[in-house]
Parts: C-alpha cells; sequence; structure tokens
C-alpha cells in the first residue's frame, strides 16, 4: 500500500505528504480491464516490487495484463522512468569522446555485441555496454561472457568506469544500483510469458541502456521466427517506439530491422558462439554474422562522430578486424574483467560438451528454411538456457549448424552437430532441431535480407 496527499500532482517520489491508500490488486484490475494507468500508480507498481513489498504472483498478474491490454505512450514513458530512476543513472562526461551503445531484441545466435565492443573501442569510441542474460529461447550476451573461464561481468559501478576509461569498452550485468527495477522485472518476464510485449521491452531496454550514461545509441531490433516479434510491422512499431523514447531523453538514436528467421551465424550455444565471434575478428566465420557486425559497427561510429558517414564507419569496422585491432581489444577486455585471454588464440580453453551427435539430411535438395525458434528451444533443453528463472546454464552446449537457407544439401550431408552433456532432454532438442529444417527439391531459396529497414531518429 503507498499513501499520497489528496490534490498534489507531483510524483510519490517527489515528496509529497502521503494519506490516500493504493492497492495493487486494484491496478492490476484497471489494466486487466484495459483502462490506462497514471504515472503515479505506475511508479507505485515499479517502486514497491523493486523494494519486495510485491510477491511475484502479483507483478505476473500485472505484467500479464499490460501484454494482453497493451500501453499508451504515456504509460510506457512513465513505466521507464520508473525503472530508470529505481537506482542510480551514470555519467561519464569526464571521459573524453562520446559514447555509444548497441542493444539487440534478442535472437538464436545473435553474438553480435561481443564482437561490436572490442571493434567499436579500438576505433576510438567509448561503449559502456550493461548486457542481460538469455530470455526464453534467445542467448544472452552475460550467459556468453561467462562461458569464458574467469570472466567477471558483476563488476562494481567504479570498476566499470575504471575499465571504461583505461581500455574504451566494459561489458557487465546490471548492479544492484542500476536499474534494480529492469534486473528483477527482467527475469519474472522470462518465465511468465510476458517477454514479447513491445512495451515492456521498450522499457526494459531504455531504463538501462538510458541508465548507461551514453550519448547515442545503435538498437538491432529482430523480426522473424526466431524473434520476440515475428513480422516486420511489429517489428518496426517497437522501434519507432524506443527511437522515440531514446530521443525524447535527449540521445541518437537510430533502429535497424533485421533478420531472424534463421539463426545468425552458425554457433548457438555460450562458448561455442564466443568461439564464432573470436573467428569473425579474425576475419573468418559466417558471410551473415560478418555483415551485421560491420553495419551495426559503421552506425555506432557515425553517431559517435568518428566518421562522417555510416559507410566510412563500415570501413572503419573492416580496418580494425584486418589490422587485429580489434581482436587485441577483446583480449585487454578478457584480461582486465578476469577472464581467460588465452581463450583468444586456444578456443579449445572454452567449456567443452562431453559429447556430441550429428544429424542428417533424409532427402536431397535445397534447405528452403529453418524454423528458427524450434532450434532456440532446442538449445533450451539442452542446458543452454532457463526454462525457470532459477536455472543455471550449462556454457559447454550448443548447436553448430553446417546448412543455411538457400545450400543445397544430400541425403545423409550432414545438417547440424549438437554439443550436449545430459541425455534429459536429448532426445525432444533433436526433433525440435530435425523439425525446424524444410528441405525441397526446387529452385534454391533466396534467404530474406539480413537487414529490413533503417528508422533513424529526428536529429540524425
Amino acid at each position: 500500500m503507498s499513501l499520497q496527499k489528496e490534490g498534489c500532482t507531483a510524483a510519490p517520489w517527489a515528496g509529497c505528504a502521503t494519506i490516500v491508500p493504493m492497492l495493487l490488486v486494484e491496478l492490476i484490475r484497471k489494466k486487466r480491464d484495459g483502462k490506462e494507468l497514471t504515472r503515479e500508480e505506475i511508479e507505485f507498481i515499479v517502486s514497491g516490487y523493486t523494494r519486495s513489498e510485491f510477491p511475484d504472483y502479483q507483478i505476473s498478474a500485472f505484467l500479464m495484463a499490460a501484454l494482453i491490454r497493451g500501453l499508451s505512450r504515456s504509460e510506457t514513458a512513465a513505466l521507464t522512468e520508473a525503472m530508470l530512476h529505481s537506482g542510480q543513472v551514470l555519467d561519464f562526461s569526464e571521459l573524453s569522446g562520446k559514447k555509444v551503445d548497441k542493444h539487440s531484441t534478442g535472437g538464436v545466435g545473435d553474438k553480435t555485441s561481443l564482437i561490436i565492443s572490442p571493434i567499436v573501442a579500438a576505433g576510438g569510441v567509448k561503449v559502456p555496454m550493461i548486457s542481460g542474460r538469455g530470455l526464453g529461447h534467445t542467448g544472452g550476451t552475460l550467459d556468453k561472457l561467462e562461458s569464458i573461464p574467469g570472466f567477471n561481468v558483476n563488476l562494481s559501478l567504479d570498476q566499470f568506469r575504471s575499465v571504461l576509461g583505461k581500455i574504451g569498452c566494459a561489458m557487465i550485468g546490471q548492479t544492484a544500483e542500476v536499474a534494480p527495477a529492469d534486473k528483477k522485472l527482467y527475469a519474472l518476464r522470462d518465465v511468465t510469458g510476458t517477454v514479447e510485449s513491445p512495451y515492456l521491452i521498450c522499457a526494459s531496454i531504455m531504463s538501462k541502456k538510458l541508465a548507461e550514461g551514453v550519448d547515442a545509441l545503435v538498437l538491432d531490433v529482430k523480426t522473424g521466427s526466431g524473434a520476440f516479434m515475428k513480422d516486420d510491422k511489429d517489428a518496426a512499431f517497437l522501434a519507432e517506439l524506443m527511437v522515440e523514447t531514446g530521443e525524447r531523453m535527449g540521445k541518437k538514436m537510430v533502429a535497424l530491422i533485421t533478420d531472424m528467421d534463421q539463426p545468425l551465424g552458425n554457433a548457438i550455444g555460450n562458448a561455442l558462439e564466443v568461439e564464432e565471434c573470436i573467428e569473425i575478428m579474425r576475419g573468418k566465420g559466417p558471410e551473415d554474422l560478418r555483415i551485421l557486425t560491420i553495419e551495426l559497427c559503421g552506425w555506432m561510429f557515425y553517431l559517435g562522430e568518428r566518421t562522417k558517414t555510416v559507410d566510412e564507419g563500415k570501413k572503419l569496422a573492416q580496418e580494425m578486424v584486418s589490422s587485429g585491432k580489434a581482436l587485441e581489444k577483446f583480449r585487454e577486455l578478457i584480461e582486465i574483467q578476469g577472464g581467460d585471454p588465452l581463450v583468444v588464440d586456444h578456443p579449445y580453453r572454452l567449456p567443452r560438451a562431453r559429447h556430441t551427435v550429428t544429424l542428417h539430411a533424409k532427402a536431397d535438395g535445397f534447405v528452403t528454411g529453418i524454423e528458427c525458434e524450434q532450434v532456440g528451444i532446442a538449445g533450451v533443453l539442452l542446458g543452454g538456457g532457463r526454462q525457470k528463472k532459477e536455472d543455471s546454464v550449462d556454457p559447454a552446449v550448443g548447436i553448430l549448424l553446417n546448412r543455411k537457407v538457400g545450400e543445397y544439401m544430400h541425403r545423409d550431408d550432414t545438417l547440424c552437430t549438437v554439443h550436449y552433456n545430459s541425455r534429459e532432454n536429448l532426445e525432444e532438442a533433436l526433433k525440435l532441431i530435425e523439425n525446424a529444417y524444410t528441405i525441397g527439391k526446387n529452385l534454391p531459396v533466396t534467404a530474406r535480407p539480413l537487414i529490413h529497414r533503417v528508422i533513424q531518429g529526428k536529429s540524425l
């Protein structure tokens, strides 16, 4: 229960005396019935849950009501601001140069953050990155980083600031001081079927990213079978919502709508994805992952005023890779955050699954589709993601794809190799992967364009 002085128009956190009661269940009913919550009511929900005054089951009910009924633009803004100010908002103005970050809405095999951060830092733009863990069938940056032996994502804010100042990039999880409301809600959404709401996604991403003290933000909004936004229309709506929210807070913003109808790259699984990131920074690796990484880096250099155009930014990103500077920066990042830098030269030092099994094509033909979400769910069943909030993640398990959409296969050719440690859900996972592939005998199908659309902020 919260109390607020009758007739007081300021938000409860602004210091008004409190005498009018507010019950959470009333607000759940109000949202359930499709009515608009006030700024004060949203702050009541967020601040109360942050202080552990409300149980998970009540907040789960609110999240489901918000998912089904939706939130207005003013409700979304109020939720974002309440979550942002539930903790400390960072200020890196004492560090020279622009600070730019990138955020993805999540997808299967989406590992670009681990490559982008060292590339952009090597090119002279600071990248303070506060990331999250896996949600649903999608992987999380923190889980990937923690598959590197010793890598510490739990730096204090002072340590975060120090690392950023020394090497130009730092990658951590949310601390108790930064957007604590989002940290709690993020974990709860993962296990209550409320991940997909564009309003909750916007508030989660923007509260966390605006707390980082960045000058600009590049958004990678996924669309397709493996994304939370299944079609372009929904993805564009979310992108516009986030760009508008960021611009309202004085940040330079751009959002790229990118394809997630099939996994990005060939590796799905935390340690396997780290190894693939290292390959990209060596100038090798899957073409789709390399193209998207360079594109995102180009926008970051441009928004960070390091280059005059996006194309110049893309060229600079390619130079950072070809010169070896990006890989060296990744090595620095690993070492300064307590990890084993030798994994850069010796990826076998990363966790390895005890067993592998190979799936083979049952007929000749072209790969005409890969049901991306099913592959992601299979990775979770193997232990590479969370089915419950309390679940631990096995960093070694995962899937290595041998064929992507448009490629020809002969009967008995390898579709993919599955890395596993437990047989508990193995058969179910294998069926999901096998059924995810569609093989046709007609002419080859061209995969959808990797980048569907770019939504720029009005200030660009």
